[in-house]
């Protein structure tokens, strides 16, 4: 198993460098360039712009400024923000902690109740329960995540003034749990509501193809009882496709995230990426798609193994 998630980790490193050098030339092609702030002001002059581009290295070639930038990424810096001078990856492990609450809340709960409404429509298959499912998960699906957001917003904030409407603490209250908690109902209610109707439609197609097949009505034919003919056969053999799945959506869970921290103004790596966008940060962007990358690979590799541990007929070569 050690031999086989090395070997993973040494084929992602070509992907990294992939990611990185398109990420990199993208930017680069992006509209304005990094001091395209810089040019709003009007005390800046032509001189001073150069001045700024020489120093900061972006009068060489485009290779050269890669090639800084990566040795920049194998010291653990990622390169240094244009405003303030930061590392930049010390920015984002700063906000690495408020997106990890956010997004592991919303993923536990979404994998846990769309994995029952899944289990239980697959089960009562054309039943009234199968039915208003199938219809909530479409109906939560057509609209869009910052639409559920600005909603619970209106309704439970400005309305009813059960929760607050954004952040992640009241002022002065930081560091306390129950005040953190008050301040995720809202989003990782909305991310959860729209990850459990994508989820509950996965698994519902997951069981109902693994309880049509012949080892499952052998199981029935020799009197087994319907929950240990789930529980012992069906489930293992269901839940796979979710593993695989649950490894590549963390680009989609993070996308989500992205919607629902710039509406309730989470601090996480999502409110960052606007605020980044927005002021032409194109380092901490950089670092930021270099960061989700090593996450997805991440994710797969954790996925990989804890299939094969699951089923054993799969083979680690």
């Amino acid at each position: 198993m050690l031999g086989y998630a090395l070997r993973r980790i040494l084929h992602s490193v070509p992907l990294v460098i992939g990611v990185s050098i398109i990420g990199f030339s993208l930017m680069h092609l992006a509209p304005g360039g990094p001091l395209s702030v810089y040019t709003l002001n009007p005390t800046i002059t032509a001189a001073d712009l150069d001045r700024l581009r020489a120093a900061l290295g972006l009068d060489q070639p485009l290779y050269v400024q890669y090639l800084a930038w990566a040795r920049s990424m194998l010291t653990g810096t990622w390169g240094y923000t244009m405003f303030g001078g930061r590392p930049v990856l010390d920015v984002i492990l700063e906000r690495v902690p408020a997106t990890l609450i956010l997004m592991g809340t919303s993923m536990a709960l979404s994998v846990l109740i769309g994995t029952a409404l899944g289990l239980l429509g697959a089960v009562r298959r054309n039943s009234l329960f199968d039915h208003l499912a199938t219809t909530g998960a479409m109906l939560a699906l057509s609209f869009p995540t910052f639409w559920f957001g600005l909603m619970a917003i209106y309704v439970f904030s400005l309305q009813l003034g059960w929760l607050p409407s954004g952040g992640m603490y009241d002022f002065g209250m930081e560091g306390n749990l129950a005040n953190l908690l008050r301040h995720l109902v809202l989003p990782v209610g909305v991310l959860t509501m729209v990850l459990v109707a994508q989820w509950s439609r996965y698994a519902r197609s997951s069981f109902l193809e693994v309880i049509q097949q012949d080892y499952i009505r052998t199981a029935r034919s020799k009197g087994l009882s319907p929950r240990r003919v789930m529980g012992r056969h069906a489930f293992p053999n269901a839940v796979i496709p979710l593993i695989a799945l649950l490894g590549v959506q963390l680009p989609a869970v993070f996308s989500g995230a992205l919607v629902a921290e710039t509406i309730f103004s989470w601090p996480g790596m999502g409110r960052l990426f606007i605020d980044a966008l927005s002021m032409n940060e194109y380092s901490v962007l950089l670092g930021m798609v270099v960061f989700t990358a090593l996450l997805v690979i991440l994710a797969n590799l954790l996925a990989d193994i804890a299939i094969a541990l699951i089923d054993p007929r799969t083979k680690l070569r």
